[in-house]
């Protein structure tokens, strides 16, 4: 589904008020009895001979991913992918909004970057007074778990985790891990060989 949101977000950057699902595969990289298989399980959102009104049905993915509302985020870990992660302005179009960060480098805490100021890491556990259920780990793979253990401690219930670490989570946290060297070193395999 972030999938035809991005699509369907780039579809109306263009003004386009209506897409059909071909066009729609075309925009993202899939075939089009996908999107309508996929669709099908969630409801009928299109319009035969017409297509799909593309803000009504972005405003309907947004509702199935629950992020109608913003999503406020918590970041731990500003050195250079953190830095990257808060700098990055694509997240206001998902309404992801990384409302707080934090550091252990005494020279970091208080600095302000991206209208975010930075936070001694040892005040984690307030994230569960301002609500915030979402979290970020941009920290070294030694810190990895002992970050993990905090953010759940202060009840956050979903961990996006670029540290190349598994992460020992109770049940009910989601945790997607992005290994970026991970994934390059798989590409080659992939490569046509000449």
């Amino acid at each position: 589904m972030p999938v035809y949101l991005r699509g369907l977000l780039f579809a109306s950057e263009q003004k386009r008020e209506n897409i059909s699902s071909q066009n729609l595969a075309e925009l993202v990289g899939v075939n089009s009895w996908q999107i309508r298989k996929d669709f099908s399980y969630f409801g009928d959102f299109g319009i035969r001979g017409v297509g799909y009104d593309v803000n009504k049905l972005a405003a309907q993915i947004r509702k199935i991913l629950k992020i109608a509302a913003v999503q406020k985020t918590a970041l731990v870990g500003v050195g250079n992918i953190g830095s990257a992660v808060l700098a990055y302005s694509g997240f206001g179009k998902y309404n992801l909004d990384i409302a707080v960060a934090f550091d252990v480098a005494p020279d970091k805490i208080g600095r302000k970057i991206e209208n975010v100021v930075i936070e001694d890491v040892a005040s984690l556990w307030k994230l569960k007074k301002r609500k915030i259920k979402l979290g970020i780990i941009a920290v070294p793979e030694q810190a990895a778990q002992e970050t993990a253990d905090k953010l759940v401690k202060a009840g956050i219930k979903g961990i996006l985790n670029f540290s190349p670490r598994y992460l020992a989570v109770p049940k009910k946290v989601k945790v997607i891990t992005i290994d970026i060297a991970m994934y390059l070193a798989s590409l080659p395999y992939y490569m046509p060989t000449i």
